[in-house]
């Protein structure tokens, strides 16, 4: 049981649990509605007073703005003023000086539109000598084909062979007073080797120096020969007719292996097989020349250094040549005259003992003279003929001769 103590009259009664608790409740709910309520009045109360301060502050900010803004509609009015007054005066220029400006622009416009038409009509005499050129290089070249078709339908291999080369040197030779005025293109007549190839080109510069060298070889055949013949089988003495004629590039001029994708694409390098070697149809002959040449001539000058270069080792070789031979024969004249030298003192000497005998002897004979002489000086008739009766007896007779012969005074 739970007891309840009334305010007003201070008794004191009981209650049961149950009724206790729902009286607790309708107090706590009157009381949290009562409480709830004053607040709402609280708040309510708060609330206008919040709304009524910020309505003010609103107003004046609103007032303040309204003034900022007309003020500066004011000075917008007086800058618009001044801009239309600026503006009609840029226009009245503007105007003015327009007239001169679209005489120019006019005139600008007229020259580009003749600068136009020139370059169209320039394209157009551009595009009809490119058609031109084309048409006449697709003439030339239906022209080429038929004729080596034609060729192979009527002459013989060699007579093909011939012809072609006779071709190459036709085509080069239409070139040579303007294109290859230093140039050397004449037919391999050198067999010595054993064999020989068709034609050598060489060219050099204004100092003689040599820069390019090619060894040609022309290939053909007929269509209806049996045993047909492929490019590869000529490159072994291609290479070997360049390396004996001291050529720097070898080409083979060939129609053979007609059908070849390889060939018939121009210029072919088979270098990877035999060094500085090319195969070309017919049409790229002049080509493969101009090609080889022009990229020859950019080292010309590296080449001609080197041939200096050669030169001067040449000379030293010569001077060191002619140095040792004119020390071998110096040598050989040396030890020549070094023995006849010997052999003159040899002989020097024997002359020398021979005089000495000589000389020996001459004096030996020279005191017998004077022993001779000194006798002879001696010698008298009386000694002569003193052992000879008959000689004393005549010597006797001579004297008295003398004396009757004897003049008288």
């Amino acid at each position: 049981m739970a007891e309840i103590k009334c305010p007003k009259c201070g008794e004191v009664f009981q209650v049961e649990e149950a009724g206790y608790a729902a009286i607790v409740g309708q107090v706590r709910n009157a009381e949290f509605e009562k409480e709830l309520r004053e607040r709402e009045k609280q708040f309510e109360t708060a609330k206008n007073s919040e709304l009524t301060l910020l309505k003010a502050q609103n107003q004046m900010e609103k007032e303040r703005e309204i003034f900022s803004l007309r003020q500066e509609i004011e000075q917008l009015k007086s800058r618009i003023q001044t801009g239309e007054q600026e503006k009609a005066l840029a226009v009245t220029q503007a105007v003015s000086g327009q007239k001169d400006e679209l005489n120019e622009k006019d005139k600008i416009i007229l020259q580009l539109q003749n600068r136009l038409q020139a370059a169209e009509k320039d394209g157009q005499l551009r595009e009809q000598s490119l058609k031109e050129n084309f048409e006449i290089q697709l003439k030339a070249k239906d022209e080429t084909i038929s004729f080596y078709k034609d060729l192979k339908t009527r002459m013989s291999t060699k007579m093909l062979g011939e012809t072609l080369e006779k071709h190459c040197e036709t085509e080069f030779n239409k070139l040579r007073a303007t294109a290859f005025q230093r140039a050397y293109f004449e037919k391999d007549n050198d067999a010595k080797s054993g064999s020989k190839g068709d034609y050598i080109f060489r060219d050099s510069t204004e100092d003689g120096t040599e820069f390019i060298s090619i060894m040609f070889e022309m290939k053909n055949e007929m269509d209806t020969t049996a045993t047909k013949h492929k490019n590869e089988d000529f490159f072994k003495e291609l290479d070997k007719d360049r390396t004996e004629k001291n050529c720097e590039y070898a080409v083979l001029v060939s129609l053979l292996e007609s059908d070849s994708e390889l060939y018939n694409t121009g210029i072919v390098d088979v270098s990877h097989k035999y060094p500085k070697m090319y195969v070309v149809r017919p049409q790229f002959f002049i080509p493969i020349i101009t090609l080889l040449r022009n990229a020859a001539l950019h080292s010309a000058d590296y080449r001609r250094q080197l041939a200096e270069v050669k030169n001067q080792h040449i000379d030293i070789s010569h001077f060191e040549d002619d140095l040792n031979d004119f020390k071998a024969k110096f040598g050989r004249n040396y030890q020549l005259a070094s023995d006849k030298f010997k052999k003159a003192i040899e002989e020097i000497d024997k002359t020398i003992d021979h005089l000495q005998k000589t000389k020996e002897a001459l004096l030996s004979s020279d005191n017998n003279l004077r022993l001779a002489n000194d006798k002879a000086q001696e010698l008298t008739v009386k000694k002569l003929v003193r052992k000879n009766a008959t000689m004393a007896q005549k010597f006797a007779e001579l004297e008295k001769t003398k004396e009757n012969d004897t003049p008288l005074i």
